[in-house]
């Protein structure tokens, strides 16, 4: 009971419900300024900010850091052993934390057996309901999983009868659902030979092309010990040479003295690269699997990677395949005609969890889409479905931008859900910087002032209106619009597509013109992406910049991914007299203990890595004797710890005067990234901070048509101004500029507009108008019509 009666019949309030916040007391996380906030338990809170204020910092970094890692420590000492090791967040004091439920926008894992059916339990519930009504009836729901392998076994079994045992031939059959010919994946490689080595070299020659292969390390020994040829040519090996090769089951062998396990370079190189997704490998592996291997469906499972006992069993006609390759919104209509009273509890469970992916905007997808394919917003919000049937109450749930990807018409529906777990007694956290969500918000916590070191302070605290009446950056520009521009640019040419069929496309024909910024948009899942990477994408003069992770290790940061630290190290050297590589940490100039990395990795065997800061360099990665080389006043270790903003006034004149620094330096805060510092770790930047580095490392390339994926994403409205005004100079400069978006800002800037549609999924996949947005404003004849007329305020001047 959350209140008691008294003896004169007041009615009080029990102690335990009084702590109904969640208080964070001298944060100072990264850029965080020692503050201090009081967050509503049981509301909607939203946090908000310029891009690099600290609402990561504060969100993530503090309150969800510190409550996960008092959650790992209730485990056992023998379980946390298996977990992360993670650090206290530098506060002074946090006070009602509840158990925090991270929804954010990474991409979901790099196995390419995971689907959009596997990561949301819709697969495993699939397999129940065919082990149960599936004719013929082949087994239990692994017969039905593309994971599980069929496994057959013979031998003796030893048979008890009384006293009396006897000895009896059995065979064993484990029906599992993975198509033998693919193993599951769906399709199936071809080697081109000729990509794998040069047959006109011997291998100590260095015959083999394959990344890793080099014969003066183990490789070379091992090859000899299997008792391969060296000095042969490859291209003079006998079929039995080279069959072993190239296609040899693994086999014990031994090398001075050490036992070791050749295997042919196929088979090892599909183990160790191609059971890894694409998307995940390092580029120059990456590049040598597009060029030595092509993939093609499997002949056998069609790609649908199940064998064909699974695929013979129907419910109502429909094979577990068919079923999969469903758009969900179809598949939900297809399960409530169900009625099978010895299931029902089973089918509750599945047309709740299908209804959820309508709700939250997904409809259009089908469980067998592969869910490295999905998009960062598409992957949040199929994170999302999991927790909305959950029973769970008094959590807190934290969102990263859950608008992302989403259509004006789709937010309201994102809101709508944000509002039922606050509902249902749940703490909602939201880092979100769209007008529609923030006004929703029970309170909102605004910080800033600006970016990086500029900013890391609570702006304001309160309601809705209260932001909006407030002194601050995100108050003045909550209620911005954008207006239609009196004139647009006329077209220099266009870039023809014909007969775009790719996914949900319906043999589109569409002319992009050229010379122009050019908007693609359309609600999420009507085709706007396809008809980019099938019809677009690869054409001469195209760069394509999406919000994909940027290859990488954990030592890349900006400033070696723009190239901008080689005429920086050439400055330091010119300076100083010395060698360049000095000013490397991954070279000369690293530090011996830590080996350039600034922290110091302790493998613990089974017990997760620990990472502690390097105490010879105090992470600052450099020698200490080259911390003494300065140009402009500062060594290389402070220079790499500058913001952009902060560095691009050091290189711009003085002593520290660096042209090339200074250009690329200049595009970075044209981008938007001026918060960010030379030596952060790519690892740590979001989706949209990774597109607009990748747009500012591109910007001094040579492409004529440049293809932008929601370049607004992660954007202050303050921000969106700025980007605006890049993109006309890309355009003012002679490129043509495509941008794929939802914000009404972008579309009301453009000048031509082309619109998808009018659903998502089959019901959309056609262009449902073509023109400049002052017509598409007119007619309102799509739903991104009414949308932006009502942005730019064409129904109220009516």
């Amino acid at each position: 009971m959350s209140t008691a009666t008294r003896t004169d019949g007041v009615r009080e309030t029990h102690v335990a419900d009084t702590h109904d916040l969640i208080r964070v007391e001298g944060a100072r996380e990264n850029n965080l300024k020692d503050i201090h906030v009081e967050i509503p338990k049981r509301r909607l809170t939203v946090f908000t900010g310029v891009s690099g204020s600290g609402k990561s910092s504060l969100v993530f970094d503090t309150i969800a850091a510190e409550s996960q890692r008092m959650i790992n420590e209730t485990y056992s000492a023998f379980v946390q052993g298996f977990m992360p090791t993670l650090a206290r967040p530098d506060v002074d004091r946090l006070e009602g934390l509840t158990t925090a439920i991270i929804v954010d926008q990474e991409r979901m894992g790099a196995n390419p057996r995971s689907t959009v059916g596997t990561a949301t339990d819709a697969n495993a519930l699939l397999r129940i309901l065919f082990s149960r009504l599936g004719r013929p009836h082949i087994g239990s729901p692994n017969a039905f999983s593309f994971n599980i392998p069929t496994v057959r076994a013979s031998g003796a079994i030893t048979v008890e009868r009384g006293e009396r045992t006897k000895a009896e031939k059995a065979t064993f059959t484990r029906l599992g659902g993975m198509c033998p010919r693919c193993e599951g994946m769906g399709s199936v490689t071809d080697f081109d030979l000729t990509a794998l080595y040069d047959g006109t070299r011997s291998l100590s020659e260095g015959a083999l092309t394959v990344p890793g292969y080099s014969m003066d390390g183990w490789y070379g020994r091992i090859f000899a010990g299997a008792g391969l040829p060296m000095d042969k040519p490859v291209g003079t090996f006998t079929k039995k040479e080279l069959h072993k090769l190239l296609y040899a089951e693994p086999e014990k062998i031994k090398v001075e003295g050490i036992n070791l396990t050749y295997e042919g370079l196929i088979p090892k190189i599909q183990k160790s690269m191609l059971s890894k997704d694409p998307e995940a490998m390092q580029p120059h592996i990456r590049a040598f699997v597009d060029r030595a291997i092509t993939f093609t469906t499997c002949p056998e499972c069609d790609g649908t990677r199940l064998s064909a006992e699974a695929r013979s069993s129907r419910i109502r006609g429909k094979n577990i395949a068919e079923l999969c390759a469903m758009q969900i919104s179809d598949l939900a209509g297809w399960v409530r005609e169900l009625d099978e009273p010895s299931v029902a509890p089973l089918l509750t469970g599945l047309r709740h969890l299908l209804d959820s992916f309508a709700e939250i905007g997904l409809g259009y997808l089908s469980l067998d889409r592969p869910a490295g394919t999905l998009s960062g917003g598409e992957a949040q919000r199929t994170k999302m479905i999991r927790h909305l049937g959950s029973s769970l109450t008094d959590v807190t749930y934290v969102f990263d931008e859950p608008t992302i990807g989403l259509h004006p018409h789709d937010i309201q529906r994102m809101n709508t859900l944000l509002l039922q777990l606050r509902d249902k007694g749940n703490t909602v956290l939201v880092v979100e910087h769209k007008p529609e969500t923030i006004a929703i918000a029970d309170h909102v916590v605004d910080l800033g002032p600006g970016a990086g070191t500029h900013g890391g302070t609570v702006c304001f605290e309160g309601t809705v209106e209260g932001l909006r009446g407030s002194d601050t950056v995100t108050g003045h520009h909550l209620d911005d619009r954008a207006r239609l521009k009196d004139s647009v640019r006329t077209a220099a040419g266009t870039l023809e597509v014909r007969g775009a069929a790719t996914h949900n496309l319906k043999d589109v024909d569409v002319d992009l013109p050229l010379g122009v910024l050019c908007v693609l948009t359309g609600v999420a899942g009507s085709g706007k992406s396809s008809l980019i990477s099938g019809s677009v994408t690869g054409r001469d003069g195209v760069v394509v910049i999406d919000q994909g992770a940027i290859r990488g290790s954990r030592r890349s940061n900006p400033a070696t991914y723009t190239g901008l630290l080689d005429p920086i190290r050439k400055a330091f050297a010119k300076a100083n007299g010395v060698k360049p590589a000095l000013f490397s940490s991954n070279s000369e100039g690293a530090c011996p203990t830590c080996n350039g990395a600034g922290v110091i990795y302790t493998d613990l065997g089974v017990m997760a890595t620990v990472e502690s800061t390097c105490e010879e360099c105090e992470g600052r990665r450099f020698q200490a004797a080259v911390l003494e080389y300065t140009l402009g006043g500062k060594n290389i270790a402070e220079v790499l710890a500058m913001s952009v903003t902060e560095a691009e006034d050091f290189f711009a004149d003085g002593d520290a005067r660096t042209p090339a620094a200074h250009r690329v330096l200049g595009r970075l805060a044209d981008v938007g990234l001026g918060y960010l510092s030379l030596g952060q770790q790519l690892t740590t930047l979001s989706g949209g901070e990774r597109q607009r580095l990748k747009l500012a490392s591109q910007m001094g390339e040579k492409g004529e048509i440049y293809v932008l994926d929601e370049p607004t994403t992660g954007l202050h409205l303050a921000d969106v101004e700025q980007l605006l005004g890049l993109l006309d100079r890309l355009v003012d400069s002679g490129r043509s500029v495509i941008v794929i978006e939802h914000h009404q800002a972008v579309m009301a800037h453009a000048d031509w507009i082309v619109d998808l549609g009018p659903g998502a999924g089959h019901d959309g996949g056609r262009v449902v108008f073509e023109g400049t947005p002052a017509d598409l404003v007119a007619g309102r004849s799509t739903l991104t019509g009414e949308h932006l007329a009502a942005y730019v305020g064409a129904d109220r001047s009516r």
